[in-house]
């Protein structure tokens, strides 16, 4: 693509692929950065626009599969920072002696597997995906074994 055809593609394009980025991300300054991507990823891809559907629908396939790409990572990131979050806030507890002595006193009672779950996640540092392997199941399980240890952890300390 040359640069007379892309600046005119830019200009008849952009506002309705941004639109459409806003209608994804609900985010002024994401849709503007989807957008940017998209049509830059359309100047510089080698796969070149197979025809069969509009210039359009091309670029709001592009716009739509970078968001997606966003979604995915931000959301990956957030579990992460969720869990670490999470984490940190427990082991401040741990520094208030009663607070870490109710803790003790609750995770000495928690049924497994959520007891060693959650042992291990938070006293090993384990990553969910280790956990599961030493249970022989999916880091998924893990995740929601450990989930549901905190909710009853905090649920029983409440309770003392």
């Amino acid at each position: 693509m040359d640069e007379i055809e892309f600046k005119q593609m830019y200009s008849t394009f952009y506002m309705k692929v941004y639109s459409f980025a806003m209608t994804l991300a609900k985010n002024q300054d994401d849709a503007e950065d989807i957008t940017q991507k998209t049509f830059l990823k359309a100047m510089t891809t080698n796969k070149k626009m197979r025809g069969e559907a509009s210039m359009l629908t091309w670029l709001c396939a592009i716009a739509k599969n970078l968001f997606l790409d966003e979604y995915r990572a931000k959301k990956h990131t957030d579990e992460l920072n969720e869990g670490t979050l999470s984490d940190m806030n427990i082991e401040r507890a741990f520094a208030d002696e009663d607070s870490a002595f109710r803790i003790h006193q609750v995770l000495h009672n928690l049924d497994e597997p959520y007891k060693e779950v959650f042992q291990l996640r938070v006293f090993g540092e384990l990553p969910f995906q280790k956990i599961g392997l030493l249970f022989d199941k999916t880091d998924s399980w893990a995740r929601v074994t450990y989930h549901r240890a905190r909710l009853k952890i905090k649920e029983r300390v409440k309770e003392k």
